[in-house]
């Protein structure tokens, strides 16, 4: 088709939005912040061992590919004119680690994905070195405790553990990234002249980045031993990094990084001090803005890096609740039980019945994150009675994402002292309308639905505008565009929220404490590895056999 015949819509800004469960290529015109069109790419989670996370980095990358093409043959579907993206910006999953090889392109293991728990005896070997085993011995740098959650331990099991990682190292040719890093450098050369970086937002969720001096910290690196050669350099994040290298937007710069979290705070425009937003996706991540001031929590809380949207503009901070399952519950339903074919079937079995009745599930499968830090916490479903079906499971898992919000919600307003009078929220899960006002009812208060959910994509799509030598987009607040917004009030009365909230922390007390790093590496839950237990066992054989043999002789 001429290119005179084509839709003329101004500047177009694309997003690659690398997800836990999917890859998204999204394309916004950058003066309405319009959703022209995109493409989505299911992303494999391997299971090798209980507890451990890992994805493909290739597959990843190629899903981009993927994404990136489709979205712009159903744009010149649609008549329009690809020619008129200007820029590109990135949003991944953050602490997702992964290492490769600069001189082949190739990854030297698959990603360690954040959920992952193989850490957990590094984390504790790691512990023993700091005074009093503090796990908040480096809060005041990093803004985080020492976690299997942060990419500094899982790039130390990596160089323990993978012979192919170590010599790498020792030759000078390993690369270390989070997933933002792996595909800006693939994207922009790879081996032949790639751009080894990453955004201040990503970086300071490795536990290896001082978020005040906005530095790698030689310290840190010291105490995981990590050598810091392999680091990508840290940028703010929004500016030019590179040009695609390859493919239908040869050529358009990639000016817009950030980590999932922060891209959604930026696209719902939660720029003043005190705003907050909530994601519901893999995960459920809740972000305060906290300006250019870096607050500490007293109640569980991360301190994390907002964004720094441009090299001169200056760096904020937010308070962060992160709850590790949250829409990865509903995938739990579907794929491990097989109660539901679909996720959107879990909303219709729980409106079905409309309560638990009285069943609660603690989907604490990799642990409890915040406000508990307590890796040891495994899932529970308690409160069966032989009335519980599947329809109160279902509504149980809705609620269980409730609640786990709820005590984030709890902890930002101790550390803020001014309680949030409404929340805005985004991601997949909020498509889903019992959810959704199941969550203004247990926080007592309305829940703020964008018209249009996809607040991470556009999060990363404005940095990619606004960025100096692309310019397309202004982030003046009389810039922005108005949203239109739904909005959930709470139905149910305060007391009831409360007494099912209270029900909720008794169960969440119950799930700790499961697990141990000591446990047997086999697997082995022979009653005989309980050396008392197995005395009496073999003492109650040995004189049932000596019975018996008496009552033969009598006779």
């Amino acid at each position: 088709m001429a290119a005179s015949d084509r839709m003329v819509l101004g500047p177009l800004v694309g997003s690659i939005d690398q997800g836990t469960s999917s890859t998204r290529f999204l394309v916004f015109n950058a003066k309405t912040a319009e959703l022209l069109s995109h493409h989505q790419v299911e992303i494999q989670q391997k299971f090798p061992k209980e507890g451990w996370v890992e994805q493909d980095p290739k597959e990843i990358l190629k899903s981009v590919h993927e994404c990136v093409e489709r979205t712009c043959e159903k744009l010149q579907q649609l008549n329009i004119d690809i020619t008129n993206i200007r820029a590109i910006g990135v949003s991944n999953q953050r602490e997702t680690t992964v290492v490769w090889d600069k001189t082949t392109g190739e990854p030297l293991y698959n990603a360690i994905v954040w959920l992952d728990l193989r850490t957990q005896s590094t984390v504790e070997r790691l512990l023993k070195r700091i005074p009093g085993k503090n796990k908040a011995f480096f809060k005041f740098r990093t803004g985080l405790p020492l976690s299997t959650y942060f990419s500094a331990v899982k790039l130390r099991w990596l160089l323990d553990n993978v012979e192919e990682i170590k010599q790498a190292v020792d030759d000078g040719r390993a690369m270390f990234g989070t997933i933002d890093s792996w595909l800006i450098w693939s994207l922009t050369g790879g081996k032949n002249g790639g751009v080894h970086c990453t955004d201040v937002t990503n970086a300071s969720r490795t536990m290896l980045f001082n978020i005040h001096s906005l530095e790698w910290d030689p310290e840190l690196c010291q105490f995981f031993d990590i050598p810091m050669e392999i680091l990508p350099k840290v940028r703010s994040s929004s500016e030019i990094y590179g040009l695609m290298k390859s493919g239908a937007l040869t050529g358009v710069p990639i000016s817009g990084c950030l980590g999932d979290q922060s891209a959604a705070l930026v696209g719902q425009m939660c720029f003043q001090n005190g705003q907050a937003k909530n994601t519901y996706g893999t995960g459920c991540f809740l972000l305060c803005n906290t300006g250019q001031k870096s607050v500490f929590s007293e109640h569980g809380l991360l301190t994390t890096i907002a964004y720094k949207l441009g090299r001169d503009k200056p760096v904020c901070y937010a308070l962060e609740g992160s709850v590790a399952i949250a829409g990865a519950v509903v995938r739990w339903l579907r794929d491990n039980l097989g109660i539901v074919k679909t996720s959107q079937e879990v909303e219709k079995l729980a409106a079905e019945v409309g309560t638990s009745y009285g069943c609660y599930f603690v989907p604490a499968f990799s642990g409890l994150y915040a406000p508990y830090w307590e890796p040891s916490a495994r899932g529970i479903i308690c409160g069966l009675t032989q009335f519980t079906n599947k329809n109160h499971i279902a509504f149980a898992a809705l609620e269980a994402v409730c609640f786990q919000t709820r005590e984030i919600l709890d902890a930002i307003n101790k550390d803020c002292g001014i309680p949030l009078n409404q929340l805005q929220v985004d991601g997949g899960m909020t498509n889903n309308k019992v959810l959704m006002q199941l969550q203004s009812d247990i926080l007592c208060i309305p829940v703020v639905k964008p018209s249009m959910p996809e607040t991470t994509a556009l999060g990363a799509a404005m940095a990619a505008g606004a960025a100096e030598g692309v310019g397309i987009w202004s982030l003046n607040p009389g810039d922005l565009t108005a949203v239109t917004c739904e909005r959930f009030e709470p139905q149910i009365n305060p007391e009831e929220s409360e007494f099912r909230y209270a029900r909720w922390k008794k169960a969440v007390l119950k799930s700790m404490g499961w697990e141990t790093s000591e446990a047997p590496s086999n697997g082995d839950t022979s009653i005989f590895c309980s050396l008392p237990l197995g005395f009496f066992i073999m003492s109650s054989m040995i004189m049932l056999i000596g019975a018996k043999y008496v009552s033969g002789t009598g006779k």
